[in-house]
């Protein structure tokens, strides 16, 4: 056998996805692309998520998901939990006894939450409180523009949406960091204590009220002033759920156009392809279902989160709809939890294992296990689920690549898999690599994206 024959049949592929891509699936991943930017740029939190994806499964056939009611192959159904988490299944041929396929996703992202009375002057500036809200670097978050965006529910009961900074015109908030000059003592300090939890002080007015002897005119006019758009008093915030999110567009990053650039990739771009997977698949063999949940980032705990029995409860209204036991439908269900990994980069070699890193441009990266430091908070996918997996994928074409977070003792992280595991659901993790998770701006590549969609969409169909 010549070598290089050898090499093909006992080396792992390593090339780049561009140089494995069929004809024309250049375009394709282009098409996809444009669309994930365009409803990322809309949908920049969980509530616009979960609102703009239940608007998009109506356009493709959806329906409102109502215990009790009949099911056929074929039938579209979908539930809004909260307005903070959605869930949509396709029905298939095969009866729900014999397991549903799920791909499962997070639409939360980390943040800057307000505190729930977060209105205050000081020495002549109106600040807005905050309290980070998951796993951020707080000095990323200085000196950049934030929107603020969310609901403020009055003492009336009505409930108003809060939009400020996204549309041309608007204003945008900040959070001024220290100059350079006076900076010494804070260029001293280890970079996680450069900016401290209190001092993520969003900056939201200077101009005192007119004709007023308070000591407090600036908040006072900036309270007038949301007063006047909105309807709300200081006391309202206290029924409010309003975050600070990147003021930066999603769009292209590089000369060369071949990667995306933006707030919340992580997660919503293995969110958006399990959505559109689903919209896209005709009539499955077994039933496809998108389990697209809230909390994540803070442990999944909650009503909106993947530890809530909000899922049980869909997925036990669709098996009664066909007599079966939720239980059996569960032990022969698989779920693809769609999460982001760590995309390697060269700048900070010394953290990933090279040789068991994701890349971008390899496709999306498959995790056997998760985790930190010694696999804890990891479901641990068996041997035989991945090979079943790898079978699928190669049927399809997705290019893909085994990838762990980093290095061993570097950290690590986690994901919801372990929640659809301890349910008796076989659970692979699967996502798209990313650079700079968690920051205010990441960055994926294009390719990357597309096979993201592809791997879900293949899981979907076999």
């Amino acid at each position: 056998m010549k070598q290089e024959e050898l090499r093909k049949q006992l080396l792992l592929d390593r090339s780049s996805g561009y140089d494995r891509l069929a004809p024309g699936e250049l375009e394709r991943m282009e098409t996809y692309c444009d669309g994930y930017k365009a409803f990322l740029n809309s949908a920049r939190t969980e509530r616009e998520w979960a609102s703009q994806a239940a608007a998009l499964a109506e356009a493709e056939g959806f329906r409102p998901f109502v215990p009790g009611q009949t099911l056929a192959p074929g039938d579209k159904v979908y539930t809004v939990n909260r307005g903070k988490a959605v869930t949509l299944a396709v029905i298939g041929s095969d009866p729900l006894d014999h397991g549903a396929v799920i791909g499962a996703a997070h639409i939360d992202s980390p943040r800057l939450d307000l505190k729930p009375s977060p209105v205050t002057e000081q020495d002549g500036l109106c600040t807005l409180k905050t309290h980070y809200y998951g796993g951020i670097r707080k000095y990323q978050w200085v000196s950049i523009p934030l929107e603020l965006v969310g609901v403020v529910v009055r003492a009336d009961g009505e409930r108003v949406n809060v939009s400020i900074g996204r549309d041309p015109g608007d204003p945008v908030l900040t959070i001024p960091d220290l100059l350079p000059h006076l900076g010494d003592k804070q260029s001293k300090k280890p970079l996680y204590q450069g900016i401290e939890g209190e001092q993520l002080n969003l900056l939201a007015g200077s101009r005192p009220y007119p004709d007023d002897d308070g000591s407090d005119r600036v908040k006072l006019a900036v309270l007038a002033l949301l007063h006047e758009k909105y309807g709300i008093t200081e006391a309202d915030f206290l029924s409010a759920e309003l975050s600070a999110i990147p003021a930066l567009p999603v769009g292209d990053v590089g000369l060369d156009r071949s990667m995306i650039g933006g707030y919340g990739q992580d997660d919503r771009v293995c969110a958006y392809a399990a959505l559109r997977a689903l919209l896209d698949i005709g009539t499955p063999r077994r039933t496809c279902v998108a389990m697209l949940v809230d909390k994540e980032e803070v442990g999944s705990m909650g009503v909106t989160g993947m530890q809530s029995q909000a899922f049980d409860t869909f997925m036990d209204g669709l098996c009664r709809a066909q007599n079966v036991s939720l239980r059996d439908c569960f032990a022969r269900s698989f779920c693809l939890s769609a999460d982001v990994t760590a995309a390697y980069d060269p700048n900070f070699a010394e953290v990933f294992e090279r040789g068991n890193a994701s890349y971008l441009n390899g496709g999306v990266g498959i995790c056997k296990y998760t985790g930190s430091r010694g696999k804890s908070g990891s479901s641990d996918a068996s041997a035989e689920l991945v090979g079943c997996i790898r079978r699928i994928f190669e049927r399809a074409g997705v290019i893909w690549q085994m990838a762990e977070l980093g290095k061993v003792d570097e950290g690590g992280g986690g994901t919801i898999a372990l929640y659809m595991a301890n349910r008796d659901i076989d659970t692979l993790d699967a996502g798209t690599p990313v650079l700079a998770m968690h920051s205010p701006y990441e960055v994926t590549a294009k390719l990357d994206c597309y096979m993201t969609y592809r791997c879900m969409k293949a899981v979907f169909e076999a």
